[in-house]
This record gives structure tokens, C-alpha cells and sequence, in this order.
């Protein structure tokens, strides 16, 4: 049994990722100021003995005696990165700092999610680890872009100056049950307009591409991660390479759903991805991962847990 800690552990990702390592056995630690992250996710494990409910903000120092750490706080969709650009930032950096102490001062291997986002509007496709990015320093997305990054810079530095046991995954497009319906990303945004039989609002063409992965391909990957040893630090992509366009995303949605919505066309936002492909060759070597889940399944799960809700 591990003492873990998951930073923003009430989010999205989190509340998946605590409960699989509760089922595991473990004792669990989750910290969350519940900007975007809700008591709702973790509802079914308040009264779990070996889970404990922590609000806090990472841009503060937190102290406890830990083993590992699996730092997930900082908003990320657009819509709630964009509402306090400066917090994100904050949230990133002082908050990995502030982990980074921690993990240093208790020997505790620390994984970070980081993003595909660090790579920008690629201009290598698919995107490999070794590729730098393509990123708008001063675009509006630049607080969670250039945030995420300058968090794999600390991760290596305090990896090479301090020793710390250090792990980094980016993260590509992921979805499943425990989305906010109006967080203002992709598939939630198509389910919640196709329940409701409004307009698909699609940005640009719609022939911009992604790759989504379920949630649960995610938390095993991060898990495998945390397994590797200290020799390893990554950066590993966690994504679903299998790629479609945003216009396919919709007519899927809409099909699945059996709604009435039309598709419709909106301009496309500044510095938005027009292709975005993980290459996960590393993480098939070095963790023996593939996603398992494919589109159709994971949004007919997302669906259904949508319609389970009252929004």
C-alpha cells in the first residue's frame, strides 16, 4: 500500500485516475481548490477509509509524507485556461515548483501531466517526442501552451540539479464520464448540443484533424509510468493515434445520439491545431501501452453518462 497524492484529484482525469488506485488498494490523498474540478466526481469515494479530501491550492506549498505524486492541477480547457490567464500560468509553475519541493524533500517519485499542447499547430506529423513545437508565446492560448512547458523544464532541471524521481506524460485529447458539459472542449460540446438537438457548431471547415483517447486508456498509461523506473523520465505521449477530423467528430455524435442537430460553421479561434496525431511508439516500448478503447465505444459511455446527469 502507497501514500499517493493526486493534484487536482477532483477533476476530470483525477477523479478517474483516484479511484483506480483506490480499487488498487492504495491510500489516496486528493487535493483540489475545485476551480474546474467538482465534489460530484469524487462523490463515491468520500467514504472510502483510505481516501482523503484535501482543498487546497498548489500555488501554495502543501507538506505531507508521501511516495508518489501525480500532479494534474491547472485548468484545461480553453474556456477556463483563457478566464484567468495569469492563474494558469501561476497554477502551472508555482505549483510545480511547489510539488517539486515536496517529491524532493520526501524522496517521492512525481508524475506530471503535461499536454500535446506543447507542441502547438505542429508542423511534424505525427508529433514524436523529440519534435520542439510549433507555439505562439503571446497567443491566447500561450498561458496553457507555454505554461505546460516551462513545467517539463522544471521537471528536467530538478531531475539533473536535485536527482528528483521525475516522470512526464503529454496528454492528447482525452474524454469520458466526469466532463464538465460545459467545459467548452470538443466532444463535450457536441454531446451536450446534440442531446439538446441544437446546432453542431464546428470551428473553421471542420477538416482540422485530433485524436481522442478514453479516459481510462489515459489512467492506465499513467500508472504504467509511474511504474518505470527512475531512469526513465519521458516525456511519453498518452494518446489515441487513430485520427479524425472535427466534421467526423459531429456526424458521429450526431448519429450516436439519433438527434436531430445540423451541423454548422463558425470562424476558427486564434492559434487552434490544424492537425494533432500522437505518435505513441515509446510508450508501446517502454510501457507496453496501447489505448483499447476506440471512438464509437468511448463516446457511446460518454454519451450515456451525460444523459445519466442533470445539467
Amino acid at each position: 500500500m502507497k501514500q499517493i497524492l493526486i493534484t487536482g484529484g477532483a477533476g476530470f482525469i483525477g477523479s478517474h485516475l483516484c479511484a483506480r488506485l483506490l480499487k488498487e488498494g492504495h491510500n489516496v490523498v486528493c487535493l483540489d481548490n475545485f476551480f474546474t474540478g467538482s465534489k460530484k466526481n469524487i462523490l463515491p469515494l468520500i467514504s472510502n477509509p483510505f481516501f482523503e479530501l484535501v482543498r487546497h491550492d498548489v500555488t501554495y506549498p502543501y507538506y505531507t509524507d508521501i511516495d508518489e505524486i501525480y500532479n494534474l492541477a491547472c485548468p484545461a480547457s480553453p474556456i477556463h485556461y483563457q478566464y484567468d490567464a495569469i492563474q494558469t500560468v501561476k497554477t502551472s509553475v508555482m505549483g510545480a515548483i511547489n510539488i517539486l519541493g515536496l517529491a524532493k524533500r520526501t524522496g517521492a517519485k512525481v508524475l506530471q501531466a503535461s499536454t500535446s499542447e506543447v507542441y502547438g499547430d505542429p508542423v511534424v506529423h505525427p508529433q514524436t517526442e523529440s519534435y520542439w513545437g510549433n507555439v505562439n508565446p503571446i497567443g491566447i492560448r500561450s498561458c496553457y501552451d507555454e505554461g505546460k512547458r516551462v513545467v517539463e523544464t522544471l521537471f528536467m532541471d530538478y531531475y539533473r540539479q536535485n536527482q528528483a524521481r521525475i516522470k512526464i506524460i503529454r496528454i492528447f485529447n482525452t474524454y469520458g464520464p466526469n466532463m464538465m458539459p460545459n467545459d467548452g472542449r470538443v466532444v463535450s460540446n457536441f454531446i451536450m448540443q446534440a442531446l439538446n438537438n441544437e446546432d453542431i457548431t464546428i470551428y473553421g471547415d471542420g477538416s482540422q484533424t485530433r485524436s481522442f483517447q478514453y479516459v481510462d486508456d489515459l489512467v492506465e498509461g499513467m500508472i504504467r509510468m509511474m511504474a518505470t523506473g527512475d531512469d526513465f523520465t519521458g516525456p511519453v505521449n498518452i494518446g489515441n493515434p487513430n485520427e479524425f477530423t472535427i466534421r467526423q467528430l459531429g456526424e458521429l455524435v450526431v448519429k450516436l445520439t439519433g438527434s436531430r442537430s445540423k451541423i454548422c460553421y463558425l470562424p476558427l479561434p486564434n492559434d487552434d491545431p490544424k492537425q494533432r496525431k500522437p505518435d505513441i511508439s515509446l510508450a508501446q516500448n517502454k510501457l507496453n501501452w496501447n489505448p483499447t478503447i476506440q471512438l464509437d465505444e468511448g463516446l457511446q459511455r460518454t454519451i450515456d453518462y451525460f444523459k445519466s446527469i442533470s445539467y
